[in-house]
């Protein structure tokens, strides 16, 4: 966490200075009047862990390891307070065990885990903080945070399941732009010019080739602010209320990838849910927490229409069926649960099924995709090769009838 240097006057006007560490400085400023202490002068804000860190500069395997150790120690009975310190001595993250450490001084002045927690939504989600607030009410924190942990753990082997089957397709085409880039402007001029010495008119699939080349070489510039350019705008057109609904709906109706993403968001929402659920989290309090992980705007509205549904005496099974984002085996699964008022368990058991649908999902598709890529740059790679020989087979057939 920043540290700032300050100077300023206590109540009788006499002069002081020294440092305090806060996330930002109107923070700081905010803590020393808190103590009594009019401010005349502060900076810094600088932290040699967190400089050049974009976002919160704690990985998921870090938090899911953080709180499986956190629920190891209150279970073993030691103090919360105690706990907080160990964990933030042995942490490597310089970022995180400054967030620890802060935490720790919150709650050392009396505050609870949770309000400390909150204190860095960046790292710790409304999920995480919500549960413990639980946790502390109902005095079950290390059967909360072990909860809690189990759902990190399958969250983050999720996620690193779908990078590696996104992991191939990716490094192939970013070979096959790199691969054909350098054809154009490399390799494609020397036999441009090679044609030119020859004479003679070249074949329809070479002609192409050689305007493309010419085309790129002039205009580099211009395509790569064009590539650029176009993943600005779709990332300002996704922050807007109508470019997320489009998108997200065209993800989940994209073919063999489309899915793969309707059962991550299927998974994602009911062990969520479940897990809320089943730690003393209110449903609607769970559900608009579970929208905001959804992943996917069309789901997340689904899920919201639920709570309204909820809110309004009715169930939750039915809002999620009309919305057709839901299987009609969730949607009656989720009904027997609300019948029988096992709800969590319920959630769970899908959870577990749809997860196991993602790993079955993600092998066909890696299976699926590797000879599709494969025929993608040899057909690309060769197709330019073979174009940029036409002329000269020509040329040896002519020589070869005289």
């Amino acid at each position: 966490m920043p540290e700032f240097r300050w100077e300023g006057t206590n109540k009788a006007g006499r002069k002081m200075s020294g440092k305090i560490k806060a996330a930002k400085k109107s923070e700081a400023e905010e803590l020393l009047r808190q103590r009594g202490v009019n401010v005349t002068k502060i900076k810094g804000g600088f932290d040699i862990a967190t400089f050049g860190v974009i976002g919160s500069g704690v990985k998921d395997k870090e938090l899911a390891t953080f709180t499986r150790q956190f629920a190891v120690m209150i279970n073993a009975g030691l103090p919360l307070v105690k706990c907080l310190q160990i964990l933030s001595e042995q942490q490597t993250n310089k970022i995180f065990a400054n967030i620890i450490e802060d935490v720790t001084e919150y709650v050392e002045k009396g505050g609870t885990l949770a309000d400390g927690l909150a204190r860095h939504s960046n790292v710790f989600s409304e999920l995480y903080t919500n549960m413990v607030a639980a946790g502390e009410q109902g005095g079950i924190l290390d059967t909360i945070l072990n909860r809690l942990s189990n759902h990190l753990e399958k969250s983050v082997a999720l996620r690193g399941k779908i990078k590696s089957a996104m992991m191939y397709p990716m490094v192939v085409l970013i070979v096959v732009v790199l691969v054909v880039m350098a054809l154009l402007l490399f390799v494609i001029p020397i036999f441009q010019q090679m044609f030119v010495d020859m004479g003679s008119s070249l074949p329809g699939p070479t002609q192409f080739v050689v305007n493309l080349s010419e085309f790129v070489q002039h205009n580099i510039l211009l395509i790569i602010l064009g590539f650029i350019g176009l993943a600005v705008a779709y990332k300002l057109y996704y922050k807007t209320n109508n470019g997320q609904k489009v998108i997200d709906t065209i993800k989940l109706k994209m073919p063999i990838f489309g899915i793969l993403i309707r059962k991550m968001s299927i998974a994602r929402f009911t062990r969520t849910l479940g897990t809320l659920v089943s730690s003393g989290v209110p449903i609607l309090d769970g559900l608009a927490i579970t929208a905001k992980t959804a992943g996917n705007r069309v789901v997340a509205d689904a899920i919201m229409q639920a709570r309204a549904s909820i809110s309004g005496g009715e169930n939750i099974s039915d809002p999620l069926k009309e919305s057709g984002v839901f299987p009609g085996m969730v949607t009656q699964m989720i009904a027997v649960g609300e019948e029988t008022g096992g709800i969590d368990t319920m959630l769970e058991k899908i959870a577990d099924f749809y997860e196991e649908e993602v790993d079955t999902a993600v092998a066909g598709l890696t299976a699926t995709l590797e000879p599709i890529m494969i025929v993608l740059l040899g057909g690309i790679v060769g197709g330019i090769v073979i174009a940029m020989y036409l002329p000269i087979f020509d040329l040896i057939s002519t020589v070869g009838g005289k």
